[in-house]
């Protein structure tokens, strides 16, 4: 059967689903159909050698031999020659199950078991069992069984390469029919085409080499619809390459199916493993050429938490991870500990590529300091993010939200040293003439076509841009504003500080008839008065308390009798000796300071001019307190000269926030707004254009409710 025509056979196969509706919803097709296609393949695969190994198999019976499987998986060969690497020494094949509808159940169960121990642990994982139980018990099994049975699927009629189409189109239609789920274990394939495309493009001119050994790894792989894609595009451009895949997965079913694919295809240097990626590495030795994964969005890994906590680091990240609730980056961080050392001109040290689909989460979540900022610096500042492509929005099965596929390599070409591109291919979709789930945009051949070449082209367009590294770094600081407080002795003030300090209600009262009787705008004044007056109370009013007691009054004092008003002096939080400042203390030791006057650099720190030279540090208002994003490629000092100052002439930077880092100044993060680089300004429309508008409006309306009216 030509690779062309695989449709009819899949087609054919589809129809089996007409037998299982009532006892399956669409959804569950999957739980048989999957499975019997795959031990259908199995049956044929093993046909020709089927007599030999089943003479073997007796004589090493009858010999008492234990462990026959490596023996009789080297027995099993296909029409090359080759060995398989599993057999079933059952005595039983699909026609001879057909042949006994009165035992369909326990033969069939008896042919599963006579399969090598690699292909029962898949069927194991497919719990399939009971799903022969559920057949039996509806009277569907034999009629199903004897319609995979008229099925030639032997390797002369259907070769691996259209086996693979058949299965890949197998699964696409089972997770469309469950697209409520589909988003956990299937990738659109013009998705998986685009990421394809990304990662192997530029390799091209080596991929095609005579003779070429390719490894790809997919460590969340589902079904295994990524690893199929990028054979598939070795394949086509290059027959004779020599492709090992590797996979892993937590889902049971998912992992059945991606191992059965893999057996299916005759790839037996490749490997998929059941397991948890973020906790067990099931290829602990291997290094990858080629990664590629769609993780799953946001996931919990709150059950990986303890044992991640207990490493000395992560595949080895030793920096801080991101929130509990979402671990994509975790995955991308794995994916990287998989790559090859790179060494120019090294066969040895080839490097790798991946390429990666997260939501947008990724890319700013978290400010300057967290796990996911970190994460952004260390693989930007290494020079490995090479480029990311956003992508339109309802894309995937079951979300419509907007999603990007990072492009990560520790091998960039010359031109890409220390560049990052961002592709803005958000408009570059087809509408799809049925939704499938949240899906309701595909992307075309054309499509797919432009974005592989604005990533090939590397060039500024008005949907690709291509920026320094530094670019998307920033440090963040801090920044305060003085608090303005006013001072009033009310009766309302009075009542709500007497009922919490009621000891001093002789000693408000000498306060009030020897000072403050009208209200200050000044609290630095107002407090140096209150203060002389507690001094002077008589000996028999009691004042201020001793230690803790004394201090807790004097704060409840404050929060009675001040209230914040825009338009009194600064409240004064201590006076500075000379020579006890920041910058005497050496705040900027690895920046060169702009050429400012030093009265305009000390108060950029908060440090004002006092009486006798000290200097004046005033306390800063909580409820002003924000906080600015630097460019890092921008001087601190003259960016909030220039940003800030104009517009909040009393603000200052919070020196505690300027801590020196790594080498530099305050703490340092990594975002990329793709909004920010992408967006276009659309002026909106005059206003006597929206007037006339609404103008018709009102009077269509009008004219409608006299139709009714009249």
């Amino acid at each position: 059967m030509s690779s062309q025509n695989f449709q009819q056979l899949s087609n054919f196969i589809w129809s089996v689903a007409d037998l299982l509706r009532g006892p399956y919803r669409p959804p569950q097709y999957e739980r048989v159909m999957l499975p019997l296609t795959v031990l259908r393949r199995f049956d044929a695969v093993l046909a020709p050698t089927k007599g030999e190994v089943l003479k073997r198999h007796a004589e090493l019976v009858d010999r008492k031999i234990v462990n026959i499987d490596a023996i009789l998986n080297n027995l099993a060969k296909d029409d090359e020659g080759k060995p398989l690497g599993f057999h079933n020494h059952s005595q039983l094949d699909f026609y001879k199950l057909k042949g006994d509808p009165d035992n369909i159940g326990r033969h069939l169960a008896d042919f599963i078991r006579g399969f090598s121990e690699n292909i029962q642990k898949i069927f194991d994982r497919f719990e399939f069992d009971k799903e022969i139980e559920k057949l039996e018990e509806s009277n569907r099994l034999y009629q199903v069984v004897a319609q995979f049975a008229e099925i030639d699927l032997h390797p002369s009629k259907v070769d691996n390469i259209t086996m693979g189409l058949v299965f890949e189109d197998l699964i696409r239609r089972f997770n469309e029919s469950a697209n409520e789920t589909a988003g956990d274990h299937f990738t659109p394939r013009e998705v998986i085409q685009l990421m394809v495309n990304l990662l192997l493009e530029p390799d091209t001119q080596v991929l095609t080499q005579q003779g070429v050994i390719v490894t790809i790894c997919d460590p969340a792989c589902g079904t295994g619809g990524m690893l199929a894609e990028a054979q598939n595009w070795i394949r086509a451009h290059n027959e004779e390459a020599v492709v090992k895949v590797f996979g892993q997965d937590y889902n049971p079913r998912s992992y059945s199916v991606a191992a059965s694919d893999l057996l299916i295809k005759g790839h037996k240097d490749g490997q998929v493993a059941l397991g948890n990626t973020l906790t067990d590495d099931p290829f602990p030795d291997h290094h990858f050429d080629y990664l590629l994964a769609n993780p799953p969005f946001g996931v919990d890994w709150k059950a990986e938490k303890k044992i991640i906590d207990s490493w000395p680091n992560f595949r080895g990240y030793s920096g801080k991870l991101p929130r509990i609730n979402d671990g994509a980056l975790l995955f991308l961080l794995y994916m990287m500990s998989k790559f090859q050392d790179y060494q120019p001109g090294n066969r040895d040290k080839p490097g790798s590529r991946a390429a990666v689909v997260f939501n947008g989460s990724p890319l700013f979540t978290g400010s300057a300091g967290s796990g996911e900022s970190d994460i952004r610096r260390w693989i930007i500042e290494r020079d490995q993010l090479e480029a990311i492509v956003a992508l339109p929005e309802q894309m995937f099965y079951n979300t419509g939200i907007g999603t990007f596929i990072w492009v990560v390599t520790n091998r960039k070409a010359a031109h890409r040293k220390g560049k990052i591109q961002l592709i803005d291919a958000r408009e570059c979709y087809t509408p799809m003439k049925r939704s499938l789930g949240n899906k309701r945009r595909y992307l075309d051949q054309a499509a797919l076509d432009a974005v592989t070449r604005e990533h090939g082209e590397q060039e500024n367009s008005k949907t690709s841009r291509v920026f320094d590294n530094t670019d998307f770094g920033y440090r963040r600081i801090t920044v305060l504003r003085p608090l303005r407080l006013r001072f009033e002795i009310t009766e309302e003030a009075r009542e709500r500080f007497l009922n919490t300090c009621p000891e001093l209600f002789d000693a408000l009262l000498v306060v009030q008839e020897q000072c403050c009787a009208e209200p200050l705008l000044d609290w630095n004044r107002a407090w140096y008065e209150v203060q002389q007056a507690f001094k002077n109370l008589p000996n028999d009013v009691e004042g201020w308390a001793k230690g803790a007691k004394g201090t807790a009054q004097k704060k409840i004092f404050r929060d009675c009798f001040t209230t914040v008003d825009p338009e009194a002096e600064p409240v004064i939080a201590k006076h500075i000796s000379p020579g006890d400042n920041a910058l005497s203390g050496g705040l900027f030791p690895r920046q060169t300071l702009p050429k400012q006057d030093s009265r305009a650099l000390y108060e950029v720190l908060g440090l004002y001019a006092g009486a006798k030279g000290k200097q004046i540090q005033y306390e800063a208002d909580p409820a002003l307190k924000d906080s600015e994003n630097i460019p890092i490629k921008e001087d601190i000092i003259s960016y909030f000269l220039r940003e800030v100052r104009p517009y909040v002439a009393d603000a200052w930077i919070d020196r505690d926030t300027l801590d020196d880092q790594d080498g530099g100044i305050g703490k340092v993060g990594y975002e990329i707004n793709f909004n920010r680089v992408f967006f276009q300004y659309q002026a909106p429309r005059p206003l006597d254009e929206i007037d006339a508008e609404l103008a018709g409006v009102e009077q269509r309306i009008l004219e409608l409710l006299r139709e009714v009216t009249e």
